[in-house]
Parts: structure tokens; C-alpha cells; sequence
């Protein structure tokens, strides 16, 4: 049902940002049991825009506009399963709406869908912190994460660490001490303001044109791990990055963050080649030719997906970099990004001053 006629009794907005640089990733799995990741929150951000309407009965009671794919339609919480986008739809079952009400959500992202920059993870705590301010005693950022994480792996039976979620609650550059799955603390890295618009300056995003999906490598993998058991020395490696890149960052040493980055894209490497594809590699060699200090392969690895880049010094060279990228195949393409200083924002959009 098509809404837009009919005044709104509230407009609640939210916005998350998506996460890039995830150094210690793979350790904030169940099969890890513990884990230490560093990451970092950025624009562009996933919003939700909920409009809220009184019920009549006879009338859909719950709309979503999955705007990216031009889809909008009537979810029944009294129907089981999830045909459509079963993330927005099991967000939606668990935080509920009451039933007085009646709501059209609408949900879109600049950053490409499968981009291995936790967009899913953005997506799910966007939604829950916009449904959230419709129920009375709303929950503390942690706990939407912590709800958005249970939605993926408990809800949909999905591979999910803790990461992603974290991460859009927050925003801002992070340390996440995951002691045990998966309960996890964070610290937010502050850092003087000639840190953060030095990292923002030289931070490159390039997606590499294809949807990432789990594959059967990442099966193997999951597999192999859960055999080693989580003190093995492939997970140890991964961990001890996220160490590093946080004491650079406090250092305001961008070179030894660059060498880190580097550390564990190479360990993501030992866990399975494949985990660092022939495009992966492609942007990463064109980068090195160009001076840059750092790469990570974003999320899991493997096919598809984006790369985090830290540039040189220079920021001519930066351009010229991202031209040559580009200019190698067509698929790749520079997003452009900012750091987030927050995380998960919601508000209330005022119907007597240029509301609906």
C-alpha cells in the first residue's frame, strides 16, 4: 500500500554507518570462542525512514521499500517464513510493531550490496534502531547490535561474527575484545583531529565490481578452524593485528597501521589462498606500484568484495592511483568514504516544521 496521500502520525529516521579496515576479523566467530578485531566505521551510511500511520483494520499493517532493488511490499508477522529480504523481515518479527499502528519502512544504501563492508550488518541496526523508538524502553546501542547479531546467526542461521554490528552501533575507529562468543567490549579509539583527517585523507575504498557470497571456501575453512580449535596459530595471527593497528592509530604511526593491514591480508591468505582473489590481487599490486603502505581485503575474503587501501602521502598520487584502478577493468570503482564519528543515530522527524 501506497501511503503517500495520507499524513503520518510520526517520521522516524536512522542511519549506520558500514565498516571498512577489519584487522583481527575471522576472530569474532563462534569457532574462535574469543577474538580481538580493530575496524573502522564510515560514510556512506545505510538509512531507514519509517513512517508511522494508525491502524484500520482491512488495511497492510506493515509496508517495507527495499529501495536499492525497487521493491516494496506487505509483510504479515502472522504468516511464517520469509520470502522476500528475510533479513528485513526477521528484523521486523523480532522487535515487532504494536499492533495499533501501522508503518511503511524504507530502507536504502549508497554502498553496493555484498561490498564485504558489513552492509547487511548497517542494514539490521538501522532497521532495529528505527523499529526500537516505537516501543516503549529503548535499547542501548550494544544492545542493538547484539539483537541485529542474533537476527543473522540465531534468526536466519547465518556466518556471522560480531564485527559489523559493533561497528555500525558505534561509528568512530574501534578496538572490540571479544572474551567470550559473543560477548564482546568495545573501545573507541580518540585520537587527536590531525589523526583522524590524516587517516580519512589517505583511506581508499574500492569495490571490486561483484557481489561477495560465502562460498564453499569459506565452508572449508570455517571447517578447518573449528578442528584447530580457537588457540590455533592461523586465529592467533589474525589477532594480534588488531593489537597493532590500535596502538598505530594511538601512535599516529599511519606506516606501521599500513603494515598491519598488510599482516592480515596475508594471514587471510594462509587460512586459503582463494581467500585473496585474482581481482583482490589485481587492485593490490596496481597499489603497491603507486606507493601505498597498507591493503586489507574487506570481511571474510574471496571472491567479489572490496579492498581497503591506505594511500601515500601524497594525495595527486592518491588520484592518480585510483585512476590507474579504475582504469583496469570497469567493475572496479572507488567509493568514495568518510570517517563516521557516531554510529547508529536515530530522531524524530518534526511534523510542524517541514514534516510530511
Amino acid at each position: 500500500m501506497n501511503r503517500r496521500e495520507q499524513r503520518p502520525l510520526r517520521v522516524i529516521n536512522s542511519v549506520a554507518p558500514i565498516r571498512i579496515c577489519d584487522n583481527g576479523g575471522w576472530t569474532d566467530t563462534w569457532f574462535a570462542g574469543h577474538g580481538k578485531i580493530f575496524n573502522i566505521g564510515v560514510y556512506p551510511y545505510v538509512e531507514v525512514q519509517i513512517e508511522v500511520y494508525p491502524y484500520e483494520p482491512g488495511e497492510d499493517r506493515i509496508v517495507l521499500y527495499a529501495e536499492n532493488y525497487g521493491e516494496r511490499f506487505v509483510v504479515n508477522p502472522d504468516v511464517p517464513g520469509w520470502d522476500h529480504h528475510p533479513l528485513l523481515e526477521a528484523s521486523i518479527e523480532r522487535v515487532g510493531v504494536p499492533e495499533n499502528l501501522a508503518i511503511q519502512a524504507t530502507i536504502y544504501s549508497e554502498a553496493p550490496s555484498g561490498c564485504s563492508t558489513g552492509t547487511s550488518a548497517a542494514v539490521t541496526v538501522a532497521l532495529i534502531g528505527a523499529l526500537d523508538k516505537l516501543t516503549p524502553g529503548q535499547r542501548s546501542p550494544h544492545e542493538v547490535a547484539f539483537t541485529a547479531h542474533s537476527v543473522e546467526s540465531d534468526m536466519l542461521k547465518q556466518q556471522s561474527g560480531i564485527q559489523d554490528q559493533l561497528c555500525s552501533a558505534y561509528g568512530g575507529i574501534n578496538y572490540i575484545e571479544m572474551t567470550k562468543y559473543p560477548y564482546a567490549s568495545v573501545s573507541q579509539l580518540n585520537v587527536p583531529n590531525t589523526t583522524w583527517w590524516e587517516l580519512e585523507r589517505r583511506l581508499v575504498l574500492i569495490y571490486l565490481g561483484k557481489s561477495h557470497v560465502s562460498s564453499h571456501v569459506h565452508e572449508k575453512v570455517i571447517a578447518e578452524l573449528e578442528n584447530e580449535g580457537p588457540e590455533t596459530k592461523r586465529l592467533q595471527d589474525l589477532r594480534v593485528t588488531a593489537e597493532k593497528s590500535r596502538d598505530a592509530v594511538y601512535a599516529g604511526d599511519l606506516a606501521a597501521l599500513g603494515a598491519a593491514m598488510v599482516e592480515n591480508t596475508e594471514a587471510q591468505g594462509r587460512l586459503h589462498p582463494d581467500l585473496i582473489s585474482q581481482d583482490a590481487q589485481t587492485v593490490i599490486d596496481i597499489a603497491k606500484a603507486y606507493g601505498a603502505v597498507g591493503w586489507k581485503v574487506n570481511g571474510a575474503g574471496g571472491e567479489g568484495g572490496s579492498v581497503t587501501l591506505l594511500c601515500p602521502a601524497l594525495s595527486y598520487v592518491k588520484r592518480e592511483m585510483i585512476r590507474a584502478i579504475e582504469a583496469e577493468n570497469p567493475l572496479y570503482r572507488n567509493i568514495p568514504i568518510y570517517l563516521s564519528r557516531y554510529g547508529l543515530r536515530i530522531w524524530e522527524q518534526s511534523q510542524d516544521n517541514g514534516g510530511c
